[in-house]
């Protein structure tokens, strides 16, 4: 499962961020660094340099892949619903809307956007998903957060935790790339095994496989980066 990454460095790189984030010193290109445990949660990030590839001529790719271990639990959703699944959000503490909420924003660009901006990800009825983009426009998609579709019969909860846990690669106009892989509050076996499944998956997308990865860095949101592909 390892693939070509190096266990020893990746063990010794995620030890590093967890020790940084609760405020513990490490050694940095040589230097001691103390780390500061901060008031919220930190996510833990796989930030990628491919090489040998031309996002020009080459065949661009993408790919989803569901981690294991939840890397964002704190992602907020919001479920444009039908009478029932609006029910069955508000059971389980999540926010929702009616086609009439929707049909109250009036198609109002700015609006459209602030409701994009409050949250991560959006789910929707079957029944209302294509009714989206005449109730919408096209706000939600040019956001990047068009709806994912929940069936009748689908467990709500369920959904929820598969989305928070699918990671994407998709390969743009530049040759960096990164996805969020763990966060700061994970045991230090779940955030390897993440990072590992990540990095085999995004390999497994290139052309060349790894010979297509240059370097390859894990992150804390306020932690130095720590470099696991060479």
């Amino acid at each position: 499962m390892s693939g070509k990454l190096n266990s020893v460095i990746l063990e010794r790189a995620v030890d590093d961020i967890l020790a940084f984030s609760s405020g513990e010193e490490i050694e940095v290109n040589s230097e001691t660094v103390k780390g500061k445990k901060r008031n919220f949660v930190e996510t833990i990030e796989l930030q990628v340099a491919l090489k040998n590839y031309d996002p020009q001529r080459d065949k661009r790719f993408s790919g989803t892949f569901r981690l294991p271990n939840l890397p964002r639990p704190n992602l907020k959703c919001c479920m444009l619903g039908n009478a029932v699944h609006c029910e069955q959000a508000d059971k389980i503490g999540i926010d929702h809307m009616s086609v009439d909420d929707l049909k109250k924003l009036n198609k109002n660009k700015k609006l459209v956007k602030k409701l994009a901006k409050r949250y991560d990800f959006f789910m929707a009825s079957d029944n209302m998903i294509k009714q989206i983009p005449r109730l919408l426009g096209p706000g939600l998609t040019k956001a990047g957060k068009f709806p994912a579709l929940l069936g009748s019969g689908e467990d709500m909860q369920g959904k929820i935790e598969e989305i928070k846990s699918t990671i994407k690669f998709q390969m743009k106009k530049v040759m960096c790339m990164n996805v969020a892989v763990g966060n700061v509050s994970m045991e230090k076996k779940e955030v390897i095994v993440n990072v590992q499944l990540a990095a085999n998956f995004l390999a497994s997308l290139l052309k060349k496989q790894w010979q297509n990865i240059g370097v390859m860095y894990i992150k804390s949101t306020m932690g130095p980066v720590q470099q696991i592909y060479f």
